[in-house]
């Protein structure tokens, strides 16, 4: 009888220990920002004041070739919140909701609701208007915020929006009327502004969380620097403008499709931007705006990493903080997005793991915005989707020299004149090459682009028509019809 009750206090203190030992699922913190190029401190700019990213960075890896799908809002968040390329979601636009194409497909934070997580989004994770009700556990919230400060530019755009209302413009015409100067400093608190008041929300928010028994995913959508450049004083006075370099090639592609690059009608929708080349007093006050709205965004990234780490949750935690692509600050003397250059096209990526090996480290490996959903679920052990068109990274993070992608893939649409055109991009180690095809024919070649980057990083001169090229490109033009599976990642031994 004693030694069955001894086996039995034996059995339940194994059950027990086993329990207690068993590792729990990691949470994840998901840190979306609007419009930020990979220029921070951690990606070798000295300029720029990124202290918090950058002690992220030092947590954990950064990875220096990451690319979006397409560069602009909508169609790149959707690729990458879906783990679909574009011409899968059949968003191209800022007007397509995913769903229409795709009605029943489990998007990334949905996998993890649908696998015991808590799932909370605030801020900008779907483009503002296209939220998406099955990703979350509690409905999506955004700040309420100023777009400006100060009285002068809060009655400029009080005046247009009446202006505009009387006239009858419908919704879109209202929001193009909301916009004043493209720019704006003044001293106010943080949260006077929408990232301030989303990092308030966000601290809240890991407060609630800490206090269930529950693994969450929590996704923190900062929307500077986008414009407008609207930030507190304090981060403009952080920069002397005499400091700021303009752009080094303010100049159009040499032997590139005049359409490959517009200058950028998004900036010209603020007030006093003219049409054309940007005076420099002009285009170093425009960067001013920028990198200060960087280090905005980046002191409330910082207050969101300080409470994760006094609610003691950052052991136990993954970070991912992206840029949903590019922008460009006078380079190819164009502004904002909208093409597939590599100022658009690359965006900043960053992973911290709990117990990762190489913390503090970078790696060159070509990744791809759709890869982001099969890491995080590879990471947390969650099953994948059969529909996804990205590859897990997750072997990059033990071996930052490992052989991955042979090329990545972006695309962007463009009407030019009475054709419409699909520009196909792919980056490989040593070139991008783009392909301008017919969106309803694709057999049709409008025009070709070749960049190569070992004389040419800024890709500045297209090399397509050099006759000594015609077998690259002809190389190049297989690989790209041939698409993103035959570029897959090597399977590992």
């Amino acid at each position: 009888m004693a030694s069955s009750f001894r086996r039995l206090l034996a059995v339940l203190w194994l059950v027990a220990f086993t329990v207690v030992a068993a590792p729990s699922k990691p949470n994840v913190l998901f840190l979306a920002v609007d419009d930020l190029r990979p220029e921070l401190g951690c990606y070798g700019n000295s300029i720029i004041k990124s202290p918090n990213i950058d002690r992220l960075a030092r947590a954990g890896m950064v990875f220096n070739r990451a690319y979006c799908q397409q560069a602009v809002c909508s169609p790149s968040r959707t690729s990458l919140l879906t783990g679909a390329r574009p011409d899968t979601t059949k968003v191209w636009d800022l007007k397509t909701h995913f769903r229409t194409a795709l009605p029943d497909v489990v998007t990334l934070p949905q996998l993890f609701k649908n696998n015991g997580y808590f799932v909370q989004g605030l801020g900008k994770i779907y483009h503002i208007g296209y939220n998406d009700p099955p990703s979350w556990s509690v409905p999506w919230t955004n700040p309420k915020s100023e777009a400006y400060a100060t009285p002068e530019n809060k009655a400029l755009v009080r005046k247009k929006r009446q202006k505009a209302i009387a006239e009858g413009k419908n919704e879109d015409q209202l929001h193009a009327a909301g916009k004043g100067p493209a720019y704006e400093s003044a001293d106010v608190p943080d949260n006077t502004f929408h990232d301030g008041a989303l990092a308030d929300m966000a601290v809240t928010a890991l407060r609630n969380l800490k206090q269930k028994n529950q693994p969450f995913f929590l996704a923190v959508g900062f929307i500077r620097p986008h414009l407008p450049f609207v930030s507190p004083s304090k981060y403009w006075r952080l920069y002397n403008p005499a400091k700021i370099p303009l752009a080094p090639n303010p100049f159009r592609p040499k032997g590139a499709p005049e359409y490959a690059v517009l200058e950028g009608g998004e900036l010209r929708s603020y007030e006093n931007v003219p049409r054309g080349h940007l005076p420099d007093d002009l285009a170093r006050r425009l960067k001013h705006g920028y990198y200060a709205a960087v280090s905005y965004m980046d002191a409330q990234v910082g207050r969101v990493l300080d409470e994760l780490d006094r609610l003691g949750l950052r052991d136990n935690t993954i970070i991912i903080l992206w840029g949903d692509h590019g922008w460009k600050l006078g380079e190819h003397d164009a502004w904002c997005k909208h093409s597939n250059v590599e100022n658009d096209t690359r965006a900043p990526l960053l992973l911290s793991v709990p117990g990762m090996k190489n913390a503090g480290k970078r790696t060159d490996a070509l990744v791809e915005f759709v890869d982001i959903y099969p890491t995080l679920a590879d990471l947390a052990g969650l099953p994948l989707p059969q529909h996804l068109e990205g590859a897990s990274f997750r072997p990059v993070l033990d071996d930052v020299n490992r052989p991955w992608k042979a090329a990545v893939f972006s695309q962007y649409p463009r009407p030019a004149g009475n054709k419409r055109l699909m520009g196909y991009t792919m980056r490989t180690d040593r070139y991008r090459f783009t392909a301008w095809l017919g969106r309803d024919d694709h057999s049709k070649v409008d025009a070709v682009e070749l960049y190569d980057h070992q004389p040419d990083p800024q890709e500045n001169t297209n090399v397509a028509t050099r006759p000594e090229n015609a077998a690259l490109v002809k190389e190049l033009m297989a690989k790209l019809t041939a698409g993103w599976k035959s570029a897959s990642p090597p399977r590992p031994e």
